[in-house]
């Protein structure tokens, strides 16, 4: 029969169980080049470098997403309905996420006018001030939501056109469904021919 300390230890593992998962597949989701970095048998990967951009009648729904932002205040992806939302997933300690944002932050203003909103999840940046930061550097001025232990990341459905890397970038189209999506630090010429042909349909 177990002693009551060792039931106590099983019980908290199982407490804590779905928590960890949690915790362990985004740790995995680290950069390849991040001194956080991880590799495993985790959905939530370093990028691979694939793009995939799905056909008009394919698409699938894009999840509600909604919640504070690094800034403080707060948004939501149907805050912009009838855009086409760019939505890129990033944290400040990935060093791809950094390398692509100047790329962002550029591809952002030109495309504005276009009709195209840029929205981040950040994650993993426990410190909100760590993410904000990062928006000064780089010049971000659109939003990101603030999502350090990845729930909104999980509002994508498994077997879904998922964000499973860090960073990675969904095109929502104009109807909310998720057109596009790259497992990458894209340039800036990457962005343009990912998100402007979605931004042209009529």
């Amino acid at each position: 029969m177990s002693s009551p300390r060792a039931l106590g230890r099983h019980l908290l593992r199982r407490a804590v169980a779905p928590a960890g998962a949690v915790a362990l597949a985004l740790t995995l989701a680290a950069c390849s080049s991040s001194s956080s970095s991880g590799t495993g048998n985790s959905n939530f990967v370093g990028g691979n470098g694939d793009i995939t951009v799905v056909k008009s009648a394919d698409r699938k729904p894009a999840p509600q997403l909604s919640g504070e932002t690094v800034a403080g205040g707060t948004t939501s992806l149907a805050a912009y309905k009838g855009k086409v939302v760019v939505v890129n997933i990033w944290g400040s300690w990935c060093a791809p996420c950094r390398a692509e944002a100047p790329n962002l932050a550029k591809v952002a203003a030109a495309d504005a006018g276009k009709g195209v909103q840029f929205l981040g999840i950040n994650t993993r940046d426990l410190e909100r001030s760590n993410a904000a930061r990062f928006d000064k550097r780089f010049g971000i001025t659109y939003p990101s939501l603030y999502d350090p232990y990845g729930k909104l990341i999980l509002k994508f459905p498994k077997g879904s056109l998922n964000p499973q890397s860090l960073p990675a970038t969904l095109v929502i189209d104009r109807q909310g469904k998720v057109a596009a999506r790259a497992l990458a630090a894209l340039t800036e010429d990457q962005l343009h021919k990912l998100v402007d042909p979605i931004a042209a349909e009529k």
